[in-house]
């Protein structure tokens, strides 16, 4: 048995906004719960609604830009810029510009729709 995994296939998650997810390794991808790595892509003017999740999430803008509203306080991040945000915060994510952005997403532990606690809108 090797002690290493390349992902060559990444699981793509079916959405209907436009947002490119990859999950390259979490519960849709491996079924690991410990922790998820995606690369997402999410197209100009794209967002979702306020969530309160059950896991750390971390972002590492590749190119464009992203806003995120974290207790009511809004911050941009840039190509280069990373952010941690803890569980329990209320977050809501969003690329309110005319350029997509790219970027890796990282959830710990894994991500889950359920994990997430979207609000409605």
């Amino acid at each position: 048995m090797k002690n290493f995994f390349i992902q060559t296939n990444p699981f793509v998650v079916p959405t209907e906004d436009g947002k490119l997810i990859e999950e390259h390794f979490g519960k849709a991808s491996d079924g690991g719960a410990n922790i998820s790595i995606a690369h997402m892509m999410a197209p100009p003017q794209w967002s979702e609604p306020h969530q309160k999740p059950e896991f750390d999430e971390y972002t590492y803008i590749i190119k464009g830009r992203k806003q995120f509203i974290i207790d009511g306080e809004m911050i941009v991040l840039e190509a280069g810029q990373s952010i941690k945000i803890s569980k329990g915060a209320r977050v809501q994510y969003s690329n309110p510009f005319d350029e997509p952005c790219e970027y890796i997403a990282i959830c710990m532990p894994a991500f889950t729709i359920e994990g997430a606690n979207r609000e409605s809108e």
